[in-house]
């Protein structure tokens, strides 16, 4: 029953995702010429991605501490990384960033193209080009006031244990002396593991967003100090729901 309820949940997602590729493409040569930061395509994605979360009944999600996000403010938002699912799960906030995504998302039909129409920013893992082309791009977007969303694992933990985090997105926030977001993500490896595209039943998924860092309680820091910093606080919210764990 779980392959087969995959099979048509998958399928579901492809065939709506053409159809609503089309719409965004309208939206976007709609709205393009005045809106700037492309904030009214980035809502309809986050109704498109949120859409699969509320179709299945298996995926209950809770969003805590929403109200914390001051939506005149342009974060650098980082969160840890279990799932597939965390990228439909994220959108789920509604409010308005930039994802910091590998270039191979960007080549997927529908999907990557509407990654591209966002302007959502590419990286292309182990090439130094692309890493700075991408610090430009970041820092760009948080002086016209969209935040970024950056999973700072780099990849996804097939443990569902916190990896270390890379030091670009810390980077980027000393750079551009925006605040930093953190964000737990948690149950979003047990709906839908690493490995494969099966679907785990129902799990509880929950969001929360801690509290803002604001730019000059970390200014005076490192980038590897900021790094182990922000990582140990996200691994010390996730031990207190899990602390065998």
């Amino acid at each position: 029953m779980r392959v087969l309820f995959s099979t048509l949940f998958w399928a579901f997602l492809a065939s709506t995702s053409v159809v609503l590729f089309f719409i965004a493409l309208v939206i976007w040569a709609v709205t393009v010429p005045f809106d700037r930061r492309l904030r009214i395509l980035h809502l309809f994605t986050s109704l498109w991605a949120s859409l699969y979360t509320w179709a299945n009944p298996a995926w209950p999600v809770t969003i805590e501490g929403r109200e914390k996000i001051d939506r005149d403010t342009a974060y650098v938002m980082v969160a840890n990384h279990l799932s597939l699912l965390d990228i439909l799960v994220m959108f789920r906030l509604f409010t308005h960033f930039k994802w910091v995504s590998k270039m191979e998302n960007f080549k997927l039909p529908f999907i990557g193209w509407n990654m591209v129409l966002n302007r959502y920013v590419k990286l292309r893992r182990g090439e130094k080009a692309s890493v700075l082309q991408m610090m430009r791009s970041c820092r760009q977007h948080l002086a016209e006031g969209s935040s970024l969303m950056i999973f700072p694992e780099g990849t996804r933990s097939a443990s569902g244990r916190l990896r270390s985090f890379k030091p670009g997105a810390f980077e980027i926030a000393l750079a551009s002396g925006c605040p930093i977001l953190p964000i737990v993500l948690q149950g979003t490896s047990d709906a839908l593991p690493k490995q494969g595209f099966v679907l785990q039943g129902r799990h509880d998924i929950r969001v929360r967003c801690l509290d803002p860092l604001p730019f000059e309680s970390f200014r005076d820091e490192d980038v590897e100090t900021l790094t182990l910093r922000v990582h140990d606080l996200i691994a010390a919210e996730i031990a207190k729901d899990n602390p065998s764990g």
